[in-house]
């Protein structure tokens, strides 16, 4: 995996020049300045199987930025509060805590652009799909579309509808004429994408980290899962969990070290590089996983971790929520206090100090430290792992009425890794135990938020959170002005 890690960096260059020649290209429209340039640009380029592959190299790119989703995916929940360094630290992100976020919030920006720049780029293959082929070219489209899948669905899930645009880039002057597309719509398009790329995947790829057919069949039942479609979701979680190409690791406490990434459990992981440095003013060009940083713990001084922002810390209701047996309360929570007794530690308190750190995702020793160490951590972000597909579908079989004998097996399943006595539960009782489980055993890795407003648990769980509102977060302002002041906001913003 370490050959596609070093390409990321070089490709991301490649596509700029790509990017920055065909705006010079478009604008120039005298006749004496319209000469044949030496230089590549976006309409002469895609003329090899070199050519797409660097485009979806590019493509990948924009992922590592998603850093950003999974940090307010936990602070926005009640599995996490905001931390830092003060109240006035990062302001968006304490906003977003607190339930008081407006459509004037950096981090909202952040996301949006961001994802739309992965949007973007894996339109760009789209657009010119049809240019040259070459033997490998359906795995490349299919690899394009999961990609614009996955940028799609992180935006439904934050801001509701998005303007869709699809097979063409969105170029500057589009948004005078393009609508916010009603969610349906944007989710429509997203099973379309992850249906063609399960059709034209396979299991094993040329590089591990990029997507393969499971990673499309376990993202594809999750979208099912956001729109209430159980028996959908469980037929094609089923075909993933049956075709046996991924188990569980033993080792709970394995799963999130740097030295066993792209495990056996791993269905689909966002790849992180400590080989380039990066700074505040262009966090999105980071190579490393920024969230790692963000997560530290403060003024760490001693052994096994690095020092951090102090950020994203664990409340005390969920570490509360870990039965005493569970084994994977210590892979999920670092208790600073007894860590630090125990191995002659030093460290010091931030804002909201909690006396918790999210374990999976702080910094090992051991990174090259390029650059600004905090931004260039290379643990990878295990975004859609086997015990999340088995949580997903024991969901869908039970709310679906599809077979409770079907879902206690999938949610024991994952329990018995946990070191916990199988459940035999059924109905409603059975459903608030899979709840609880998958709040425990994805602790920490950015789901918690959507899950409870997915299933309407949100207002009874999170603090401020109103109803009819909260359910996404608004769409930046900024936005809303470039576009003409055409779209509508959000309710209640």
């Amino acid at each position: 995996m370490q050959n596609f890690k070093n390409i990321k960096m070089k490709i991301y260059k490649i596509y700029i020049l790509l990017f920055l020649a065909a705006l010079v290209f478009n604008a120039c429209s005298e006749d004496y300045l319209e000469i044949e340039s030496e230089d590549a640009n976006s309409e002469n380029f895609f003329n090899s199987q070199a050519d797409y592959e660097n485009a979806l190299v590019a493509a990948y790119d924009l992922l590592q930025s998603t850093y950003l989703n999974v940090m307010l995916g936990e602070i926005a929940s009640d599995n996490t509060l905001a931390g830092g360094e003060s109240a006035t630290d990062t302001p968006g992100i304490q906003q977003i805590d607190d339930m008081i976020h407006t459509p004037v919030n950096d981090q909202l920006s952040d996301i949006w652009r961001w994802m739309f720049a992965g949007v973007n780029r894996a339109n760009y293959i789209l657009e010119f799909q049809d240019k040259t082929d070459f033997p490998d070219k359906p795995r490349v489209l299919g690899e394009a579309r999961f990609l614009r899948a996955y940028y799609y669905f992180e935006l439904v899930k934050f801001f509701g509808d998005v303007p869709l645009v699809v097979d063409q880039r969105l170029l500057f002057g589009d948004q005078f004429a393009v609508d916010r597309t009603p969610k349906e719509e944007v989710y429509a398009q997203i099973e379309l994408d992850l249906q063609y790329a399960i059709d034209n995947l396979e299991y094993s790829t040329p590089d591990v980290g990029r997507a393969t057919k499971g990673s499309a069949q376990a993202l594809l039942g999750k979208v099912y899962l956001f729109q209430q479609k159980y028996g959908d979701a469980a037929d094609v979680l089923d075909d993933l969990i049956l075709s046996n190409q991924y188990s569980l690791v033993e080792d709970y406490s394995t799963i999130f070290e740097n030295d066993n990434e792209n495990n056996s459990e791993s269905v689909f992981e966002i790849q992180y590089s400590d080989l380039e440095g990066a700074g505040f003013g262009c966090l999105q060009c980071s190579e490393g996983n920024v969230a790692v940083g963000f997560n530290g713990i403060r003024s760490y001084d001693g052994p096994l971790f690095e020092s951090g922002f102090s950020f994203n810390v664990p409340t005390q209701e969920v570490v509360d929520l870990f039965e005493s047996e569970d084994i994977r309360k210590e892979t999920a929570i670092l208790d600073i206090d007894a860590f630090a007794a125990a191995n002659g530690a030093t460290f010091s308190v931030g804002f909201e100090h909690t006396g918790y750190y999210n374990r999976k995702y702080i910094a090992r020793k051991g990174d090259l430290n390029t650059g600004d160490a905090n931004l260039t951590n290379p643990n990878n972000y295990r975004a859609i792992r086997l015990a999340d597909v088995y949580l997903m579908a024991a969901e869908a079989y039970n709310i679906g009425n599809l077979g409770d004998g079907t879902a206690r097996e999938y949610l024991n399943i994952v329990r018995r890794r946990a070191n916990l006595d199988d459940v035999d539960l059924s109905g409603t009782a059975l459903r608030d135990a899979i709840f609880k489980d998958r709040r425990l055993e994805l602790v920490g890795e950015g789901h918690h938020f959507f899950d409870l407003v997915r299933t309407g648990r949100a207002a009874n769980e999170i603090d401020g959170f109103v109803p009819g509102k909260h359910e996404v977060f608004p769409v930046p302002l900024e936005e809303i002005l470039l576009a003409g002041n055409r779209w509508e906001q959000n309710p209640n913003y």
